[in-house]
């Protein structure tokens, strides 16, 4: 949400020495319980021939829990928390609500339990049992996507909050902040997962370029955040007011201060500060209650299809992009771009002074590693072919037409392009949000955007082949590139252009063209 420095604050903080390496590439922790891991020794091979293993083999699977695993995905990709949860913080009311499964004396003994073991003031009041039975009654479902995210997200945030001697608990702040979406954008353009403005980012060690936005980067901008909330804390030592000044800034809680007479309770001081503001500690504490009390309320504990700690990192030596790694390692994108979200337009550049490093599943990791010379041979020869090697930017004054896609909606178009939704409707003519599918909107973007290369409808002509061919039949697992590396001097280029191939789509059981040398 938004972070406001105000001189005095700035002048503490250049004060304070925050220098510190973020190592993203060291071991992350052992590998969790029921985890399977399989070993293998690596094998040396030839150059010119990929090891066998590099083949992505998929064993027969369940039917039912490749279901669940699909819905896991679904609420994993989910991009429209990030608006419902941030509604509720600006919206609460603190009406009474009729919640009879949860009784006054039962929700003031749980308060108090938590209050003992945390450094928050989690005292009971009205306007706490509220919020804690409007997110119960009428948030479930919310609720257990979130817990679901929490999976993946809550053990890097507890190992970097630990590392900076911050309380775990603030873990929690997460959800409120971003519900747990790491390029969830506010209305003012604070980003990622904890919402750093782009001045707070870089104040704090985040880089943020046309390619790369570290704020949306879940362990260095929870080091970042860690630093941050560790001076706010120094400044006011309270916890409560250190989230307050978190969202609004010091100088609003200071303001706030003086205006209730000199309280520094926060619940005290809470109706001088600013609206958003005064429901945000509020849902922090209701959202710590319920994960914490999670199965008294009945929500489901999901295992999720990605742990933190079944992933590695890999520093890129070359310009390599997330569609051709997952071309090479089988792994789908919509997984690299959860694992890597960074990258602005799922490109990972190499930058003298930087180390970029791509975040992959541990059943990838060995094979990108193992096969690192052929991989950047790859994309060093799709890379040459390309017309336009990088996605072309947009300046300013560029206008767009854009097509409406089922799903779309103008508070997700104006965050893709970093524009305002009146200012969708005002180029547009637009008088309500309803869109159309198939509508044409025209846009001028206010951030760099990836053009996509556009389908052609002509019929791909299949090149003959001189001399001997054999038929060679896909199989699981198998990809263009894979396929290329089994025959000597044969390219994707070449099995596309003898098979009449458009894409890199391929299904099992498909035959293939190819010729013998």
């Amino acid at each position: 949400m938004r972070h406001y420095f105000f001189t005095l604050c700035l002048c503490f903080y250049s004060s304070l020495n925050f220098a510190q390496t973020i190592d993203t590439t060291a071991i992350l922790a052992p590998i969790l319980k029921d985890t399977l891991v399989v070993a293998s020794k690596p094998t040396l091979v030839p150059d010119s021939i990929l090891k066998d293993s590099f083949n992505i083999k998929a064993l027969k699977d369940n039917a039912y829990l490749a279901k669940i695993d699909k819905k896991w995905r679904e609420e994993l990709y989910n991009t429209a928390l990030f608006d419902t949860i941030y509604k509720t913080v600006t919206t609460l009311d603190y009406k009474a609500v009729d919640y009879p499964e949860l009784p006054t004396d039962t929700l003031k003994k749980r308060l108090k339990a938590l209050d003992a073991k945390t450094p928050f003031n989690v005292a009971y009041n009205p306007a706490l049992e509220s919020v804690i039975k409007s997110y119960l009654k009428y948030r479930r479902k919310h609720l257990q996507k979130l817990m679901t995210l929490s999976s993946y997200y809550f053990p890097l945030f507890e190992q970097e909050l630990d590392r900076q001697n911050i309380p775990l608990e603030i873990k929690y702040l997460a959800i409120v902040e971003s519900a747990l979406k790491p390029k969830a954008k506010s209305r003012v353009g604070a980003t990622g997962l904890w919402q750093f403005m782009f001045s707070t980012g870089k104040i704090y060690g985040l880089d943020v370029s046309s390619y790369v936005d570290e704020r949306s980067d879940p362990i260095k901008s929870t080091t970042a955040a860690s630093k941050y909330l560790a001076a706010l804390y120094k400044i006011f030592g309270d916890w409560d007011l250190a989230l307050a000044a978190y969202n609004s800034g010091p100088g609003n809680v200071t303001k706030a201060i003086r205006r209730s007479g000199g309280y520094k309770n926060y619940w005290n001081i809470r109706h001088n500060l600013p609206r958003e503001t005064a429901g945000y500690l509020p849902a922090f504490l209701a959202n710590m209650y319920i994960f914490e009390y999670a199965d008294a309320h009945g929500f489901v504990t999901t295992k999720p299809e990605h742990v933190y700690f079944k992933t590695d990192t890999v520093v890129v030596k070359q310009l390599i992009t997330l569609d051709q790694v997952a071309e090479v390692t089988g792994t789908l994108i919509e997984e690299l771009q959860f694992l890597n979200p960074s990258y602005k337009l799922d490109i990972i550049p190499v930058i003298k002074g930087e180390n970029y490093t791509l975040r992959l599943p541990e059943t990838a990791i060995g094979t990108f590693v193992n096969n690192e010379k052929e991989i950047y041979a790859f994309v060093k020869e799709e890379m040459e072919k390309r017309e336009k090697p990088l996605p072309k930017f947009f300046n300013a004054n560029d206008k767009i037409r854009y097509r409406v896609k089922s799903g779309d909606y103008l508070g997700k178009i104006s965050r893709l392009y970093g524009v305002r939704v009146s200012q969708i409707k005002r180029w547009n003519g637009l008088r309500s949000n309803n869109l159309k599918i198939g509508q044409r909107l025209t846009i001028y973007p206010r951030k760099p955007v990836a053009t996509r290369p556009v389908t052609s409808n002509k019929i791909i002509k299949t090149k003959p082949i001189t001399g001997e061919t054999i038929l060679y039949t896909v199989k699981n697992g198998d990809s263009l590139w894979s396929i290329s590396q089994k025959f000597s001097g044969v390219s994707v280029q070449n099995i596309k252009d003898w098979n009449g191939i458009s894409s890199n789509n391929l299904k099992p059981g498909m035959q293939l063209k190819i010729a013998k040398g």
